[in-house]
């Protein structure tokens, strides 16, 4: 025991010396991971981190730095860390640090995305939609049954159009409701500033703009234009921050007896006035401009524009500004109805695949395989952050470089062909479904992403396979800090939560996809309960309530976690039913989560099942099911490797 305590101390001063002790700003933990707040994260050598005794991986995030340690070790290296005399402090207090010492660009990119991050869901589904009905009602489709699109009922035309112009029709709405919440107004006052800003009872913006609808502006003072804000993404923003700081004002300055009543009224009637009578107008002009010459870049000749667009792109992701494209997308879509820009920047995606799939094809290290690998399977569902921060630059900058060739030849086709998509949020593979609305634009669409990750796949072959990776791993035993059992023997585990299951490798957080934290499987839960998923003494319970850690009697050691950075709800929405040290049967009940809380926070509710000691098994084999229910086969543990290619989801008895 002594000896481990020496090796967390050398540790925590070792990750100390390296992030740099006047580097460091603050550090707390969760159940897997430091996290640094540091103010210059490019002193930070990742490679010597990573070198370093417990240090399973790095990852900078949310303006974050993690140092990835492992169940059972984190807090232990965090406790020598703070015996430095490093700053510690809670979670929230860590979350609310952040946001309070973002300026610039930081601070405009986070807003941003914490308000159109919930937004996203529903205008990919609108695209979806759009691109059924551009499928169903294609003339050359209706030939092929001998139909045109007269034969069409009015009444269903009506209905579909329903289920594809609402979600754009009333988008200043969505946007005025989010930003309400991200500046911690009340939301539903937001909604209806949104609903008056595109009210009917105006004369819509786009009607107004075409000279042949005969419809006018309507002049207030018989001077100022009146009309509604359709497709207006950033007087929806100005009239959500302009709303909610009025609301804290007028709160403030209300008597109590009225202030229920009258802060809202106030707050409305406003900023609809602001909006309407003054900035509205001006910030609908500026942003037409903005789209005018997104547009006009694209547009240049030789597709110059397009490549520089998808050279740049990957760029953005690395410094994690990509976010702000989101707001430009959106005022594509609401003006134009199409977004150019997500086909051009899709093709990093794309080249990511062709560079993970060069480097599992020529590696010789098997941890360098088996990272592309994860990585690979991430990229294919739109998660690159395991392909940028494992693969393209932890070696060295040469495949990045080739991803950024590849991607930016990839968009410059794009480009010059006039390729667009009718949605956004969806990436690589699902990105195919932003273009079912047209045949030509899909076939066209799927050829340029496949010569972009074959183009990839050569260049990273030939230039851009590092040494080190060419030769087998060297068969160092490595220090075990834990005690190690005697043996260990075969293990099922249930599901402890009912829901969808993914593969681990498709979870939108590097750190559990890339197989850092060990092998699973994951599941998007429909169901607030989670459940022992086999006997066992519980080894951790988060204050939090989102993660759980239990040792079988078999030698299993389980971890499972709640949600994606759901401990900076810092228990919000979560219950737990058991203490460390419990010991519990399977299909106990470990603790509640609110769904709902969660993904209204915009963060992610998947939950991970892990085998955070898989290294001492021959395999960990997830069960071949795409639904998971409580108490039915979700993992098996194999002391010995078996002949067998999968498991049946049956009830475990």
């Amino acid at each position: 025991m002594a000896k481990d305590n020496q090796n967390f101390e050398s540790a925590a001063k070792q990750i100390v010396a390296l992030v740099g002790k006047d580097n460091i700003i603050s550090v707390t933990h969760c159940q897997t991971r430091l996290r640094f707040v540091v103010k210059d994260r490019e002193k930070i050598d990742d490679k010597k981190l990573e070198n370093v005794n417990l240090v399973k991986g790095v990852f900078f995030n949310g303006g974050q730095y993690q140092v990835i340690i492992g169940t059972g070790l984190v807090n232990k290296v965090y406790s020598e860390i703070e015996k430095i005399g490093i700053k510690s402090v809670s979670k929230e207090e860590q979350k609310e640090f952040i946001k309070e010492n973002e300026t610039g660009l930081k601070k405009v990119m986070r807003i941003l995305s914490e308000i159109f991050i919930p937004i996203v869901p529903v205008i990919a589904a609108t695209g979806l939609f759009l691109g059924v009905k551009g499928a169903l009602f294609n003339p050359n489709v209706l030939a092929l049954f001998g139909a045109k699109s007269s034969d069409i009922p009015v009444a269903f035309q009506q209905v579909v159009s329903v289920l594809t112009d609402t979600a754009f029709a009333f988008l200043p709405a969505l946007i005025v409701w989010s930003t309400f919440r991200v500046f911690r107004g009340t939301p539903v006052i937001g909604i209806v500033i949104g609903l008056m800003m595109v009210s009917p009872i105006l004369p819509n913006a786009y009607a107004v703009a075409d000279p042949n609808s005969g419809v006018k502006a309507l002049k207030a003072f018989g001077l100022i234009p009146i009309v509604g804000c359709q497709g207006s993404v950033l007087s929806a923003i100005a009239a959500g921050i302009i709303g909610a700081k009025l609301e804290h004002f007028f709160r403030k300055v209300m008597p109590n007896v009225v202030e229920q009543i009258f802060t809202p009224f106030m707050t409305m009637l406003t900023t609809f006035l602001i909006i309407i009578l003054g900035i509205g107008p001006v910030l609908h002009w500026i942003e037409l401009g903005m789209v005018g010459g997104i547009k006009a870049m694209i547009d240049l000749p030789l597709g110059i524009g397009g490549f520089i667009i998808g050279a740049a792109y990957p760029l953005m992701v690395l410094i994690g500004i990509h976010h702000t494209l989101i707001m430009i997308e959106t005022s594509l879509l609401a003006n134009t109805g199409f977004n150019a820009l997500i086909t051009l920047c899709a093709m990093y995606g794309f080249a990511n695949l062709g560079s993970c799939l060069a480097f599992i094809l020529r590696a010789k290290s098997e941890k360098a395989k088996s990272t592309a690998i994860g990585a690979m399977m991430s990229q294919s569902f739109g998660v690159s952050e395991p392909v940028l921060f494992g693969v393209l630059i932890r070696y060295n900058l040469r495949p990045l470089l080739m991803v950024l060739i590849s991607s930016g030849f990839g968009a410059a086709l794009l480009s010059m062909l006039h390729i667009r998509s009718n949605s956004y949020g969806l990436a690589v593979l699902p990105s195919y479904l932003m273009y079912i609305y047209s045949g030509h634009q899909l076939i066209f669409y799927a050829l340029i992403s496949v010569i972009s990750f074959v183009l990839c796949f050569v260049l990273t072959s030939l230039f851009a396979i590092p040494k080190e990776i060419l030769k087998k791993d060297e068969n160092g035993a490595e220090e075990v800090l834990v005690e190690k059992r005697e043996t260990v023997e075969d293990e099922n585990l249930a599901f402890p939560v009912s829901g969808k299951v993914i593969a681990l490798a498709d979870v939108a957080d590097p750190v559990f996809s890339s197989g850092m934290m060990g092998k699973g499987i994951a599941v998007i839960p429909t169901e607030g309960n989670v459940y022992a998923p086999v006997d066992g003494k519980l080894s951790v319970v988060a204050e939090t309530g989102h993660a759980y850690g239990l040792v079988t009697e078999k030698g299993a050691e389980v971890l499972l976690h709640i949600g994606i950075d759901t401990v900076t709800l810092a228990g919000k929405g979560f219950s737990t039913k058991v203490t460390v040290g419990q010991t519990v049967k399977k299909g106990d009940l470990l603790g509640t989560f609110d769904i709902e809380a969660i993904k209204g926070a915009g963060l992610d509710p998947t939950v991970m099942i892990l085998i955070t000691n898989a290294q001492e098994f021959s395999d960990v084999v997830a069960a071949d099911t795409s639904e998971a229910k409580v108490g039915e086969l979700a993992l098996f543990v194999e002391k010995e490797k078996k002949e067998y290619k999968e498991i049946e989801g049956t009830v475990l008895n």
